[in-house]
């Protein structure tokens, strides 16, 4: 006889998991603003960076924006509080974050406001942005003007509210996009780096303590000069695998990048690799924050809904 409660238990759990998959899931970090629906240009996409880029520099609040298809099952409510609970906008113990999140197909949206905002962007406040200001031009089918809007109204309430300055090392973060052409895995003189290093610690270590220790220095490097502990971690372990099987791999490495300099002007310019790709948290950072989450912010759920 099946034991009952084992049965209810059983029951719940696969409720539960049925449930947790069916949630969407909350996409990465990859920049302030993140758009899986193809809706905004790059151009879009670059100019919304640079103007919450502008008010991170100057009063260290973090804005996002993010565009899903849809937010089904979950409500948008639900959907948007677990969006601001990973990402963590806003910076850590101030709490300045504002998340602005569209679900396209479902024709709705809602602003969420970090905890330390709650006070300037008030629900009132934030549902008057969306009903005056966004949805009028989502109506009429402009989202990057109703989008636009929204993000400089949601900047001007926050400039009107005195917060912490930002930290100063803050701005190292304006530096570390001159940095990520030096990693990029075709230049040379990284490679040329790579294998020198390596070499000398292998034989100094072994092949393997060796390679391991390259990428360690390689990703102590990278996260001190770009902030991202994501992209060091990787960097590191795929220096150590390179080093680990260096002697054919950097000789092969090498030639194609000889070859690849010779065969495209564009592609280096100074120094540093001109890459595309304006929406890279990375690549556009200038406040330190990492390309895997925001500064640390809380979120309550405050904040307003709206739909168009």
């Amino acid at each position: 006889m099946v034991n009952p409660v084992r049965a209810i238990l059983v029951a719940l759990l696969m409720v539960w998991a049925c449930t947790a998959a069916a949630e969407v899931a909350v996409p990465p970090l990859t920049g302030r603003v993140v758009d899986q629906t193809a809706t905004l240009s790059g151009d879009d996409i670059a100019a919304l960076t640079q103007t919450i880029r502008n008010l991170e520099l100057r009063k260290g609040s973090q804005i996002a924006v993010l565009i899903v298809p849809t937010t089904q099952p979950e409500s948008i409510e639900q959907f948007s509080l677990r969006v601001a609970e990973t990402w963590k906008i806003g910076r850590r113990k101030i709490d300045d974050g504002a998340l602005l999140v569209i679900a396209k197909n479902d024709h709705k949206l809602r602003i969420e406001v970090g905890y330390g905002l709650e006070g300037a962007l008030t629900d009132v406040t934030a549902r008057r942005i969306i009903d005056e200001v966004i949805t009028p031009k989502f109506r009429s089918g402009d989202f990057a003007a109703g989008i636009s809007a929204g993000v400089a109204r949601i900047i001007a309430v926050i400039d009107g509210e005195p917060l912490p300055a930002p930290a100063p090392e803050a701005s190292h973060g304006q530096d570390s996009s001159d940095w990520i052409g030096f990693f990029n895995p075709i230049n040379p003189f990284f490679i040329i780096i790579v294998g020198v290093v390596g070499t000398m610690l292998r034989r100094m270590l072994g092949r393997l303590i060796g390679s391991a220790a390259t990428g360690g220095a390689i990703a102590w490097l990278a996260w001190f000069l770009l902030g991202s502990i994501t992209i060091a971690g990787i960097l590191g372990a795929l220096i150590s695998v390179l080093t680990f099987f260096a002697d054919s791999i950097f000789a092969a490495s090498m030639n194609a990048s000889r070859q690849s300099g010779r065969g495209r002007g564009s592609g280096w310019s100074g120094g540093s690799y001109s890459g595309g790709g304006s929406s890279d948290w990375s690549s556009s950072s200038s406040s330190g924050s990492s390309d895997s989450g925001g500064g640390g912010g809380s979120f309550g759920g405050g904040g307003a809904s709206g739909s168009w």
